[in-house]
């Protein structure tokens, strides 16, 4: 983030701190049952024509995938208030933690679209919602998998 005094210099500040919290193996086993149930209530919703639900509930897998990723990696999850937060320390938690950030990022974009903006979505935006989140799934699948 930067700003701009009145003679257009730029100044970068700081970045804040992520907040974390511990998690065991146990409940990354908990966030990758939750991640299934929201996504299967995605498929669910899109099936049935409920575009924005699909998409919020898209949104919620992929988060909660996400949680096991860093969970498995590093013993922690994300516990800051902007989501942006989770995709940076999903960055620092190996490969399959950058593939998962970066369709982590597109979902977390449409978050405000599908929970908060009176307009509707889109079918083709609620099908590539549940698309990513499946791909969140996947890889979070895949991560926690040796541990089971």
């Amino acid at each position: 983030m930067t700003c701009r005094s009145a003679s257009q210099k730029r100044t970068t500040l700081p970045k804040q701190p992520l907040r974390t919290k511990v998690v065991t193996i146990e409940q990354a086993k908990q966030y990758l049952s939750k991640a299934e149930e929201f996504l299967a209530s995605a498929k669910d919703d899109l099936t049935q024509g409920r575009k924005i639900a699909a998409t919020s509930s898209a949104v919620h897998a992929g988060i909660n995938a996400g949680d096991v990723v860093t969970s498995v990696r590093s013993g922690r999850r994300s516990a800051g208030d902007a989501h942006s937060q989770a995709v940076e320390l999903l960055r620092a938690s190996g490969p399959d933690g950058v593939a998962l950030a970066r369709v982590l990022g597109r979902l977390v974009d449409l978050k405000p679209r599908a929970e908060y903006d009176p307009s509707d979505i889109a079918l083709g935006t609620a099908r590539q919602a549940v698309e990513w989140a499946s791909r969140c799934v996947e890889i979070a699948r895949r991560v926690l998998a040796p541990q089971l």
